[in-house]
């Protein structure tokens, strides 16, 4: 009996990995999507495997250098490579964004849910997720690095702030619509306890809209992280960031185009790529957007 079984162990194991090509190549857009976006992943986090220059070593001796081999961006006013600060800067964005996306889902999903079932919740909590987003979020974000000193935990902090409010919104409508439902309904009518009714029929509601809320909220992440570092209210100067390397890069534009463009290219591609890969989750798990794109 156990030689029969033994081997439908690897193939349920394996399942699941096997199912995610086909998932994926479903949707040419999400594919191409999660191609540019792990491509620009693998150069940020990868940068040593393609550079061998520090991206905060100063030479000034090799200042608005142009483009040569093993330097194909040149280097900036302060002779450092500007392409291993394009790329070590790529580390602060994706980190910027996912962590935003990530803390920002969570935050407001708990919220979402306790406003959507509990009703004081929802009168008194909601009222301050409508007081944040009445202010504008570059305001606020400044507002508190100001405060708060440049750290990437503060930005992270600072953006992730203005974010749960439209999370928090979104699973309260879904919380709200679903516990109307006749499943629900008959889960309350048959005594389910509310931390099952919970997990087994509220929160799955919210996950497909959460997961695709999340990628944008990503992409809005990596632009904010971007212009708060321009405009000098983000990432410490020492560390490289694509924000505070178009910053320094302006006053030099004329000379060398590239310490702008570089730079902007790159963060232009990701905040693409991330919203291609929202567009194509969109799609791909929303039935109902699916049959009318069909």
């Amino acid at each position: 009996m156990s030689d029969q079984t033994s081997p439908a162990a690897p193939r349920s194991v394996l399942a699941p990995l096997r199912a995610v090509p086909a998932f994926v190549a479903e949707n040419i857009w999400l594919s191409i999507g999660i191609f540019l976006l792990g491509g620009l992943a693998l150069l940020s986090f990868g940068a040593p495997l393609f550079t061998a220059f520090d991206p905060v070593a100063l030479n000034v001796t090799q200042r608005l250098k142009p483009a040569v081999e093993g330097q194909p961006f040149g280097t900036d006013l302060m002779g450092r490579d500007v392409f291993a600060r394009v790329l070590y800067g790529g580390r602060i964005s994706l980190t910027v964004g996912l962590t935003v996306a990530c803390v920002a889902s969570l935050i407001g999903l708990a919220i979402g849910i306790a406003a959507g079932l509990i009703r004081w919740v929802d009168v008194v909590v909601m009222r301050v997720m409508d007081g944040l987003m009445a202010i504008p979020s570059v305001l606020l974000a400044i507002a508190f690095m100001a405060l708060a000193g440049s750290s990437i935990r503060n930005i992270v902090i600072a953006i992730t702030i203005p974010e749960v409010p439209r999370v928090a919104r979104l699973v309260r409508g879904i919380v709200m619509s679903v516990r109307e439902q006749p499943f629900v309904e008959a889960a309350v009518a048959a005594g389910t306890p509310d931390k099952q009714l919970v997990l087994r029929h509220i929160l799955p509601s919210t996950l497909t809209p959460l997961v695709v809320q999340a990628t944008y909220i990503c992409a809005s992440a990596i632009i904010s992280e971007a212009y708060l570092s321009f405009l000098g209210a983000g990432t410490p100067p020492e560390i490289p960031s694509w924000g505070n390397v178009v910053a320094e890069g302006r006053s030099m534009f004329l000379v060398n185009p590239g310490l702008v463009l570089y730079p902007s290219l790159f963060l232009a591609a990701t905040v693409l790529a991330v919203n291609i890969v929202g567009d194509g989750l969109r799609d791909r798990l929303d039935p109902q957007m699916t049959k009318a794109l069909r």
